[in-house]
């Protein structure tokens, strides 16, 4: 049995490397897709980087579950037990959360370069050196992971949403169908990875709304909102239920092509490697 663990945690460990590099190329396909991005090779890194750890830490968080299952009926370790779907949101909000860490600061640099004034108002000079004066104002923490706090539940509800739709879709249709996952058409994962987009940003949408705004405001006398919570409020009196939803139809627009992509091209990966 022992023997039968070890061989079990080695193939974990090369499993985990084959998720974080397919989940790396996903992001890569993501960042290619989505040209409205400025310049290519920041967020090529950046968004490469983050969609690399989501779908590795999403696939050790749902083997850490199939193990569990396993032991819970009965079973042994060799043999995996499928997850519920509120394991599969348990897991992709442990991706966000793991996602968040990157994904934060790398957000405010993107927001702060694509909202500053042009010309001889430019504020930044790029993403080193908006990085630099982030931290300048008021430290690492306060300045450069500003909104990190409302960034966990987005990305937690996001992911989680996103992973428990796309893996929905994909169940059904294999079991619908009498097929394993693997036979399932490149066009339909594609589908459903557009779909769990669509997912992703209707469950998570009002959360991105005051992230956005408290990582493009103002410093110092020029600083409009104090907190996630003041920023929830001063949007809620000043705008209502529709300020919290303002923007969303140009990010569905968006999402369905780009979660495509990135599940197409991570599944057709994962085929490849395995």
């Amino acid at each position: 049995m022992a023997d039968a663990v070890e061989e079990i945690e080695r193939e974990g460990g090369s499993r985990a490397v084959k998720d974080l590099f397919a989940g790396a190329v996903g992001g890569v396909a993501q960042v290619l897709i989505a040209a409205f991005y400025k310049g290519t090779l920041t967020p090529l890194i950046g968004i490469g980087a983050c969609v690399s750890v989501q779908f590795g830490a999403f696939h050790y968080a749902r083997r850490a579950f199939e193990r569990q299952n396993a032991a819970k009926t009965g079973g042994v370790l060799e043999t995996p037990q499928p997850l519920s779907y509120g394991q599969y949101y348990a897991a992709g909000a442990f991706a966000g959360i793991a996602n968040t860490l990157m994904s934060s600061p790398i957000e405010h640099i993107r927001i702060r370069l694509q909202t500053q004034p042009h010309g001889a108002a430019r504020l930044y000079n790029g993403p080193i050196d908006c990085v630099k004066k982030l931290c300048a104002h008021e430290g690492v923490l306060k300045g450069l992971y500003r909104g990190t706090g409302v960034t966990w539940f987005r990305e937690a509800q996001a992911y989680g949403v996103w992973f428990t739709a796309f893996e929905f879709m994909m169940n059904q249709d294999a079991k619908r169908n009498g097929i394993e996952r693997k036979e399932i058409p490149t066009w339909k994962i594609a589908l459903y990875g557009g779909l769990a987009g669509e997912a992703l940003w209707l469950g998570s949408y009002p959360f991105d709304v005051i992230k956005s705004k408290m990582q493009s405001d103002g410093f110092g006398a020029q600083q409009k909102y104090k907190s996630m919570r003041d920023t929830f409020a001063q949007t809620w009196r000043g705008e209502g239920m529709r300020g919290f939803w303002r923007g969303l139809g140009p990010t569905l627009l968006r999402a369905m092509p780009v979660s495509a992509g990135t599940f197409a091209t991570v599944e057709l990966t994962m085929r490849l490697i395995s």
